[in-house]
């Protein structure tokens, strides 16, 4: 990298970057997808006095990472840092540099636009003290372990791009020594960095797909209006005695499925202010017809992403839903509330990949109410 370009403040260009990406930015809002993403980019950094190099230089990276839980993050590659020397001794040249190869893991506050995390990793570093024209430096060129701690945040720009950036404290071990001089890096010394760089994510379907959400899955039957019916006169039959049928003594309540896009965003448990009309409606059904003693209101997911998280993700929409029925005036005591993950799926969509998977599974995410007990109506004849 060209020196003019390291001795740019990019703390600056950070804060700067940052701000611009505000205007404009897309709201992407996902929560855990288990993507893949590449990270390229820069870092300055601000050596150990114990190095008697410059207070700041830099480098660049390029990382690999993955998401491995709605809270869990890893991230592993090299990075390559120079800093001038700052000896203060007349003739001498040169720099300190360093390369390091390792994996952190992120802990991630939260999934959505804004993550801030806290990270922790290590790996192995190369520290290189090539002054020239220093008499009897020794050992000036160590490999040895080398730990780090830090934080940091992403910011997701759309389904396929964000940005991270992070400071964190590095330590590793020189041995670099000039007997007679000043400079004596024996020992460990520990480096700061800050790093930003542009994530580039792949491996996951995207979310925007879902805009659509009221497209037909693929394969469903098409209705077509029926012809009017042709009048006839009325014609005169003979009318046999019928026996009469038993009174029906239980109140018939029909299943209610609602499509998980009507209710809540992608991949998210808080409800859309949307879906309350809708809600409203079986609330009127549910104070209509006391004798439905129990009520299950049941949540389901796709395959898509990690089992665990999906089934916590259901019987979270569960909750939300039953919640809200009892808060409109449902008695409490009637509902009850169930996640069932992945599980009864009405599509398997097999062969299908990507963004057309995510619209294909679509009825499979999907929030049922339905009743479980009820008691018989003694007010109709027949029935006690």
């Amino acid at each position: 990298m060209h020196p003019a370009v390291m001795n740019v403040p990019l703390k600056t260009i950070a804060v700067a970057t940052l701000l611009s990406l505000n205007i404009g930015m897309v709201h992407a809002g996902q929560m855990y997808q288990g993507d893949w993403y590449v990270l390229p980019g820069a870092s300055s950094l601000r050596t150990d006095d114990q190095l008697d190099a410059k207070q700041h230089g830099g480098g660049f990276f390029i990382k690999l990472g993955k998401e491995l839980s709605p809270d869990w993050d890893v991230q592993g590659g090299f990075t390559y840092n120079r800093v001038a020397e700052d000896t203060g001794i007349a003739g001498v040249g040169g720099h300190y540099k360093q390369i390091t190869l390792g994996a952190d893991v992120l802990y991630l506050f939260s999934r959505q636009a804004l993550r801030p995390f806290l990270l922790i990793g290590g790996g192995v570093a190369r520290n290189n003290v090539d002054y020239s024209n220093l008499p009897g430096l020794h050992h000036e060129m160590r490999t040895s372990w080398m730990g780090n701690a830090g934080l940091g945040a992403q910011w997701i720009i759309s389904d396929r791009f964000g940005v991270q950036v992070d400071w964190r404290r590095q330590w590793s071990k020189s041995d670099a020594h000039a007997p007679g001089t000043s400079v004596d890096t024996s020992g460990t010394i520990a480096n700061d960095l800050f790093n930003i760089g542009g994530m580039w994510r792949f491996g996951a379907p995207s979310p925007a797909i879902l805009a659509a959400n009221d497209m037909p899955p693929p394969n469903a039957p098409v209705t077509r209006p029926m012809p009017p019916a042709t009048q006839t006169e009325p014609r005169t039959t003979a009318t046999l005695p019928v026996a009469a049928s038993p009174p029906d003594c239980k109140a018939q309540f029909e299943t209610i499925t609602l499509s998980a896009e009507k209710l809540f965003d992608f991949d998210k448990a808080q409800m859309r202010e949307g879906a309350k009309p809708l809600l409203d409606d079986v609330v009127s059904k549910l104070n209509a017809h006391p004798e439905f003693e129990l009520v299950m209101v049941t949540g389901y997911s796709d395959r898509i992403g990690r089992q665990q998280y999906n089934q916590r993700l259901s019987e979270q929409r569960a909750n939300q839903v039953k919640d809200y029925l009892v808060q409109a005036g449902v008695a409490s005591g009637r509902m009850k509330s169930v996640g069932k993950g992945e599980a009864d799926p009405k599509v398997s969509c097999q062969g299908i990949h990507g963004e057309p998977l995510i619209l294909c599974l679509q009825p499979n995410r999907r929030v049922v109410i339905e009743d479980q007990a009820q008691h018989q109506l003694p007010d109709r004849p027949g029935c006690s």
